[in-house]
């Protein structure tokens, strides 16, 4: 039997699957990726069983900048009329949003650093089964999107209503990023850190490093959510 096939989308070098990795490689996957920074072509569905597509610093709305980003929600589109598994983590959830056909925007503030996010109640879905109680998770996204029409809302924190939600049973789209491994939160605050003014929902480059007790619970909720995702 072959492998499941898992397709990436890469938007920017400095960030990678992190967690996702892992349990992917766990389960016998063959991996393949489309580094979009460097101009790589898209796949088509019939290339992959899975379509995971990662974040990055650019917007939806800015498909005059990154023309890209208007055939990759073409490319999430047919993935999921094609019945493939989707996962879209901080940009690529967006993406996904857009690709259902909701409307994608600057918030006004950003969340950046360790915050909680809690399961929505009475969502429907159930990967908000696998949230019973507020985690922290990192975050690090100023746009936001409203909730698709047919999808499931399955989690918020504080500062953002929308940070997951689910459509149908193979599609998963995470505003938050329980992927982020060490080297992966390192990386975006040696980028981007010494432009970071610390607020209520900004956290420094150095007290987001030192949150270190966080990352093997987000790796825990991730893997159950990839499972749920799996056995679907």
């Amino acid at each position: 039997m072959p492998p499941t096939r898992l397709h990436w989308l890469q938007h920017v070098p400095f960030e990678g699957l992190g967690f996702i990795a892992p349990w992917a490689h766990g389960r016998g996957f063959a991996l393949s990726c489309t580094r979009l920074y460097a101009d790589e072509t898209l796949p088509t569905p019939d290339a992959f069983d899975w379509l995971v597509v990662m974040g990055g610093p650019m917007g939806v709305y800015e498909a005059d900048q990154y023309p890209h980003l208007t055939a990759e929600i073409a490319l999430i589109e047919a993935a999921i009329a094609a019945g493939r598994r989707v996962l879209g983590v901080c940009l690529g959830a967006q993406l996904i949003a857009a690709a259902l056909g909701a409307r994608v925007f600057a918030s006004g503030w950003r969340e950046i650093g360790w915050f909680p996010v809690e399961a929505v109640a009475d969502s429907g879905s159930p990967f908000a089964a696998d949230l019973p109680a507020p985690q922290t998770l990192f975050h690090w996204h100023g746009d936001t999107f409203d909730l698709p029409v047919g999808a499931r809302h399955i989690a918020r924190s504080a500062h953002f209503e929308q940070q997951a939600f689910s459509y149908g049973e193979r599609v998963l789209a995470v505003q938050c990023h329980p992927e982020m491994d060490p080297p992966g939160v390192a990386a975006l605050a040696d980028t981007f850190g010494a432009r970071l003014k610390p607020s209520a929902s900004v956290q420094s480059a150095d007290a987001m490093r030192a949150e270190q007790a966080h990352f093997e619970p987000a790796r825990r909720l991730l893997h159950a959510w990839l499972d749920r995702l799996a056995a679907a």
